[in-house]
């Protein structure tokens, strides 16, 4: 009965996007119809109903139902719970459910609480919102119908990928689903006003905080992602240019380019046009990511293979909702007024710049994450990898990071660069001072080098805006701009550090042995069988100990699944506040001169690796402290309204509310 229950609650979520698409349209006509009235309480009612499918297969997935052929395909019985909870989405069918469920409650969320938009524009937006929904609920309900029943309920389940039975399947999906999801809210957003003419400062007002909301999703999503594939795959690395990785990037880029272009036009009134195309891009970009996933387009440990059918479904609704999007772009952007002027000596000036800057990064990770798919078509084989991203994306990353360091100084509308001469002059000063002293230290890469040397310069610039401020007065907004730019820092310093000085050793050892890398010396104690709920495993046991100090113990294991069959390597990790020492255990050997057997050991030094997701934790954090700062100006603008102050309210928002305030005199 729960399968039932679920796909018709899915079937019905389905008739009522309909309703909120075609309400929606009639309120674009005429807000006054009676008709019209009907999309807000569709997407209410929408939401219950898409999040009761999702609770029923979360039950589903609770019990082991193998009645279900998706929880026969990826559960199993003997399982633990957590995975079996967590492998609700650790599928192609679940993983949709969840995305249509999160873009159902954002709908919901938007049609009952919103009220700031003129009733054409949220006509509009419900209308584009719905219309959307939609082509996610044919998806699942006609290629991908997660509550499909066997003939027969299986007797097993055939188990869960076993990459993906870790913690980091219940943070990293989730996360990133909402992100996309309120990019999406955003798009719709764009485009209802885009369609009633109505991009205002009042239109980036209501957009800001769905980008920004996104926009944190997406960042701790990543970090945390980036995370997870570190210690899961055992390969020592925290970023591979996998295709899919760069699937969720490619959003985070085009939405952080978004974020400063719907501030400046909430702020100052303009990029109007330019915060309407981001809006486009960003859901592009969200989309794009779901059909390189789930299209089977791409092998990799992250993606979702299924058959080309399903592909060219998600490309179908990629081509409707983006080709739609840019005719109606075409259309109407030249109705939109220009908006307020700036010069090129600006902060809004250094905010185009660093968006150009965000764009063509976005635009190589797209050409190299696609290109060997093009050159496949024709039997070609291609690998495009760091040698490619790296220096090509530094291009346009190093002068973003120059500018970002000096552009929250700038005046809006108007400055001269002469009156933050003082600062750039200190700033360049501590660039080539490190640049110069780890250079006689050591032979290092240049890029690596000039990373680190940018890391400390943008971590001293993240706090400039706060000098001669008083640190009370400061806006709760001021603070999140200061703390994400901090954490860009941060992370910066530790990617540069990690590349720059990791240390690498790959030894055969019999138990007894020790081996060196860096200042760690590392003994192999024993090598010894160990067997888990559902898997069975050598397990080593480790020594690694730094100086005097005292051995600290290492269990890596290289683990055999049984359901489904499949080794994995789990690594095992020292952390320092200088770095992190990692291990890993591989396979036999051979024998020594005494016949003890080997094992291969890799173990590497990562200095300062870590700084990388404590800076990804700090950037969403600066945009959680954006947020809260967002309701306080908003809670600030009612009271000002209730008391007819309407002059107190623009200058709250100019002076206190924007992410970039106003530096000190």
């Amino acid at each position: 009965m729960i399968a039932e229950l679920g796909l018709a609650a899915l079937w019905l979520s389905a008739a009522l996007a309909v309703l909120q698409m075609v309400s929606g349209a009639l309120g674009l006509r005429d807000s006054a119809s009676p008709h019209a009235l009907y999309a807000r309480p569709a997407a209410v009612v929408q939401a219950f109903l898409a999040t009761l499918a999702f609770f029923l297969l979360l039950y589903a997935f609770a019990v082991t139902d193998l009645s279900i052929k998706l929880v026969a395909t990826n559960s199993h019985s003997a399982k633990p719970f957590i995975y079996k909870l967590t492998g609700t989405w650790g599928n192609h069918e679940g993983s949709m459910l969840l995305w249509i469920a999160v873009l159902a409650l954002s709908g919901g969320l938007l049609g009952g609480l919103e009220r700031r938009m003129p009733e054409k524009t949220m006509s509009a937006t419900l209308m584009v919102q719905g219309f959307v929904a939609l082509g996610f609920y044919a998806f699942l309900i006609l290629s991908s119908n997660p509550f499909e029943r066997l003939p027969v309920p299986a007797v097993e389940g055939s188990g869960l990928n076993p990459l993906l039975q870790d913690i980091g399947l219940a943070i990293h999906p989730p996360t990133l689903y909402i992100g996309y999801v309120g990019l999406s809210v955003a798009f719709s957003l764009a485009m209802g006003a885009l369609i009633t003419r109505q991009v205002t400062p009042e239109f980036a007002k209501v957009m800001r905080p769905w980008v920004l909301g996104a926009w944190v999703f997406l960042t701790f999503g990543i970090t945390a992602g980036s995370y997870w594939a570190y210690y899961e795959l055992g390969w020592g690395g925290w970023w591979f240019w996998d295709p899919v990785e760069n699937a969720s990037l490619m959003p985070w880029l085009a939405a952080t380019a978004l974020l400063h272009s719907v501030s400046v036009l909430a702020a100052r009134d303009a990029l109007r046009t330019w915060t309407i195309m981001l809006g486009v891009l960003a859901f592009s970009m969200s989309m794009l990511g779901t059909f390189l996933v789930r299209s089977g387009v791409l092998t990799s440990v992250h993606a979702f293979a299924v058959d080309p059918e399903r592909g060219a479904f998600i490309l179908g609704l990629l081509g409707l909702y983006i080709g739609g999007a840019l005719v109606v772009f075409a259309m109407r952007a030249s109705s939109i007024a220009e908006g307020k002027r700036f010069t090129a000596t600006s902060r809004e000036g250094a905010l185009v710049f660093n968006n150009v800057m965000l764009s063509a990064i976005l635009a190589i990770v797209l050409l190299g994450t696609l290109y060997p798919l093009l050159t496949e078509a024709f039997d070609v084989r291609v690998s495009v990898g760091p040698p490619y991203f790296n220096p090509a994306g530094a291009i346009f990353a190093i002068p973003m990071f120059i500018v970002m360091a000096i552009g929250p100084l700038l005046r809006w509308k108007d400055d001269k660069p002469g009156r933050i001469q003082f600062e750039a002059a200190m700033l360049a000063a501590i660039v080539i001072a490190i640049v110069a002293v780890v250079a006689v230290l050591g032979d290092y890469a240049i890029l690596p080098l000039l990373g680190l040397a940018l890391s400390v310069a943008l971590a001293v610039a993240a706090f400039l805006p706060l000098r001669g401020r008083n640190i009370r007065r400061v806006p709760t907004a001021t603070w999140g701009m200061v703390l994400a730019h901090f954490g860009v820092a941060v992370s910066l310093f530790g990617m540069a550090c990690e590349s720059a000085f990791t240390s690498e050793r790959l030894a055969a050892v019999a138990p007894g042995d020790t081996t060196q890398v860096a200042d760690w010396t590392v003994k192999l104690e024993s090598v010894d069988p160990v067997a888990g709920p559902n898997w069975t495993a050598i397990e080593a046991r480790v020594l690694a100990a730094r100086g005097d100090e005292e051995p600290t113990v290492l269990t890596p294991q290289a683990r055999n699944f049984w359901s489904p069959p499949q080794p994995t390597s789990e690594s095992a990790l020292i952390t320092r506040l200088d770095g992190q020492l990692y291990a890993v255990i591989g396979d036999s050997a051979g024998v020594d001169a005494n016949g003890k057997e080997r094992w291969q050991l890799r173990v590497w030094w990562k200095p300062f690796v870590t700084f990388i997701w404590y800076g990804g934790l700090l950037i969403a954090l600066g945009g959680i402290v954006s947020i809260v700062g967002r309701l306080q100006v908003d809670l600030k603008r009612r009271k000002a309204k209730a008391l007819g102050d309407a002059r107190r309210d623009d200058l709250d928002e100019i002076k206190g509310g924007d992410t970039l305030p106003e530096p000190a005199e």
